[in-house]
């Protein structure tokens, strides 16, 4: 059997970097139609611009506000075969002479209509890829359930709701189904009912009646993943506080990695991926939960060949004892089912 079903991660994960001219312009090198674009600028105090295909190129979410979903005519004006074409908004962004990121995943670039919840879904869904965007109108109901399409056990997932503010909830498989984190919030992990204390299965996920993620008549959008083997990981890991860090094994080359302390409040999220920094040891920063630049320095870490390995005795991601999710796409998978290994960089 294949070590993986995916030989080219870029064809449903991929970062692109640009700079912005203030008027129309068209980026390209995805190599696919995103449907997914996450957007940040790196040189100014920009949002956290969350763009999809399933609400459409003009509506927008900040994952490091609580905001309601916004329209701006000069965000994505299309998705395109190889990229997005863009307007004048510096969020998405195209401010004239800043720089910016782009992190896109591929769902399917249609959307089908999923009974399989007591709540019907609009779902855009990749199976092969293990990601589908999720949009539903909540019910107030406790134990309530969502289809998601992906034919496969969620082992990540971020809702936030579009019609009105409210907090982003976030699943990750190694919290258990009783608890959340948030990007807004630096507090600890907590059970607010979110999930109904409810794991999700590989049809459905379940929602509480927290008016995060299900109250009554508001509009949510939510982000699923399945874990596939050499191109998606999400777990935990125990920070040593060692400058000669934990390894955690993921099973490829990282092309994105975020990671998030969970056993305290205090902390940021973090990001990193393979474009704005091409070689070892990575340095160069962003935070979802926050609208500030890229920032570089002192915080390191190596891309594996398998994973990757902490070189920081920061406490944000290697406090020793502490606890930390990630979530990781890859670049290589460790073995393709064509080829030798692959190498670290």
């Amino acid at each position: 059997m294949a070590y993986t079903t995916i030989n080219k991660p870029n064809q449903y994960f991929n970062t692109v970097l640009w700079t912005g001219n203030g008027g129309t312009q068209t980026i390209t090198g995805v190599g696919f139609q995103p449907s997914l674009v996450w957007g940040k600028s790196r040189s100014v105090n920009y949002e956290q611009s969350w763009i999809d295909f399933v609400r459409g190129g003009t509506k927008y979410l900040f994952s490091n506000g609580t905001s309601a979903e916004s329209t701006d005519a000069n965000a994505i004006q299309s998705f395109n075969a190889d990229g997005i074409t863009i307007g004048s908004s510096p969020y998405i962004g195209n401010a004239n002479g800043a720089t910016y990121v782009g992190w896109n995943w591929l769902a399917s670039n249609s959307t089908v209509s999923n009974t399989q919840g007591s709540i019907t879904s609009t779902v855009s869904v990749n199976q092969t890829a293990g990601f589908s965007i999720v949009s539903y109108t909540g019910n107030g109901t406790s134990g309530a359930t969502i289809g998601h399409g992906l034919g496969a056990v969620p082992k990540m997932m971020i809702v936030k709701k579009r019609s009105s503010s409210g907090d982003w909830r976030i699943y990750n498989v190694s919290m258990g189904n009783t608890n959340v984190i948030e990007f807004t919030t630096d507090a600890q992990i907590a059970n607010l009912g979110s999930w109904n204390n409810t794991t999700p299965t590989s049809s459905v996920f379940s929602v509480g009646n927290s008016i995060a993620v299900n109250e009554n008549g508001s509009t949510f959008i939510a982000y699923c993943f399945a874990e596939i083997k050499g191109y998606s990981k999400f777990g935990s890991y125990t920070g040593n506080g060692n400058a000669d860090g934990p390894m955690i094994y993921t099973g490829f080359s990282p092309a994105f990695l975020m990671i998030k302390q969970t056993n305290t409040g205090g902390e940021n999220w973090y990001m990193w991926d393979n474009k704005r920094d091409t070689y070892n040891v990575a340095d160069k920063r962003l935070f979802p939960n926050l609208n500030n630049a890229e920032e570089t320095g002192t915080l390191l870490f190596d891309f594996l060949s398998n994973g990757f390995k902490i070189r920081s005795t920061y406490t944000g991601f290697n406090q020793s004892g502490g606890t930390f999710i990630y979530a990781a796409f890859a670049q290589n998978p460790f073995v393709s089912s064509t080829s030798i290994p692959t190498t670290a960089r």
